[in-house]
């Protein structure tokens, strides 16, 4: 295996290992948008665990590590519209107040956004 630095992901097989990693975020994520849309409410598992794995999915992009996969913009796009979707028919059940849910809509919407400009930037090169 190859080295081209010092760094903790600066190998082939830390490289390997974080494809890994990316590809069982994206799964997941992907799983949780294709099944019942009961999982992605907002106070569902998936619907924490979906914006959860974009961030993380987000910070590794940010980092340039090699073997970081990304899921195409447009599918990110698809995503969101679904998830909003869900987001937006449910919250109001929550009782949280009008300041929580433009607050959370913003952070929601920045998520996929950033993600979706990740994706759009390493397709670029």
């Amino acid at each position: 295996m190859g080295d081209w630095g010092t760094g903790n992901f600066d190998n082939d097989t830390a490289a390997d290992h974080l494809s890994i990693l990316t590809d069982r975020l994206i799964t997941e994520v992907a799983d949780a948008m294709s099944g019942d849309p009961v999982g992605i409410e907002p106070d569902e598992y998936w619907g924490v665990a979906v914006p959860a794995n974009l961030e993380l999915l987000a910070l590794m992009a940010r980092q340039s590590y090699v073997g970081a996969s990304l899921p195409e913009a447009e599918v990110v796009e698809g995503w969101k519209k679904t998830y909003l979707a869900v987001w937006e028919g449910y919250i109001d059940e929550l009782e949280v107040s009008p300041d929580y849910q433009d607050d959370r809509r913003a952070v929601l919407i920045r998520t996929f956004d950033e993600l979706a400009r990740l994706g759009r930037e390493r397709d670029s090169y």
